[in-house]
């Protein structure tokens, strides 16, 4: 069975971090692209970054390039995403999404807020 499940979310303040993981099963996530997505009340779903298969191509959102960083552990079947700087507006919900199979995860609650 094919699987994304995401972990990592939480309540946190401004100007913190956090790790999101994805922890993938059921296919060869060494040789996927893998995405992270977001998505908040009122606006529409939103592509955070893309990481190649190798790891060697990736792609971010102009709203959160230098802040954020996407990796991979093909070793672990893991997608990353660490998340520094954090603002109010990265307030979502934060999907991993297996761009192969359009198939999303869960979902994972990030809340930025004092």
């Amino acid at each position: 069975q094919v699987q994304l499940v995401e972990s990592g979310g939480s309540l946190v303040q401004p100007g913190g971090s956090l790790r999101l993981s994805c922890a993938a099963s059921g296919f060869s996530f060494s040789l996927n692209t893998m995405s992270w997505y977001r998505h908040s009340p009122g606006k529409e779903r939103e592509l955070v970054a893309r990481i190649s298969s190798t790891g060697l191509v990736i792609n971010y959102a102009d709203s959160v390039k230098g802040r954020f960083a996407i990796s991979r552990d093909n070793a672990k079947n893991t997608l990353y995403l660490q998340m520094n700087s954090l603002k109010p507006e990265d307030t979502a919900v934060y999907y991993c999404y297996l761009n192969s199979r359009n198939l999303w995860g869960q979902g994972t609650q990030v809340t930025v807020s004092s």
